[in-house]
């Protein structure tokens, strides 16, 4: 008899890594309402962008993303391209920035903060 497996599809993420990032940042701020949003933009060297702020309020039609006490939103108009993506914190000779692994994206940058799809 085979048995079934059922697996839940992961949406968007938040490592481990870049919600610490977060913890740290909103609790230098000292504003624990404090939450990341990354958000996707036309622009960039290959025609989409992600951008990130952080911010207070929370859309009820936002996705929220919990991981170790930080939250991450993403609206709606942006969901649909990240969808499966990962966000990250890294710190590398480019400098220290969140960046998003994006299993969508046919091309990014050189910098990974554009992408096409």
């Amino acid at each position: 008899m085979a048995s079934v497996q059922t697996f839940e599809p992961v949406i968007i993420s938040l490592t481990d890594n870049a919600a610490s990032k977060v913890k740290l940042l909103v609790d230098e701020e000292g504003k624990p309402e404090l939450k990341l949003r990354v958000f996707v933009t036309g622009g960039g060297c290959s025609g989409f962008q992600y951008g990130f702020s952080f911010e207070t309020a929370v859309s009820e039609e936002d996705t929220v993303v919990e991981n170790k006490g930080a939250t991450l939103l993403v609206d709606p108009l942006s969901y649909q391209y990240l969808v499966g993506a990962r966000v990250d914190y890294v710190e590398n000779l480019e400098g220290a920035r969140f960046v998003v692994n994006n299993p969508m994206a046919s091309t990014t940058c050189g910098c990974g903060s554009s992408f096409s799809l």
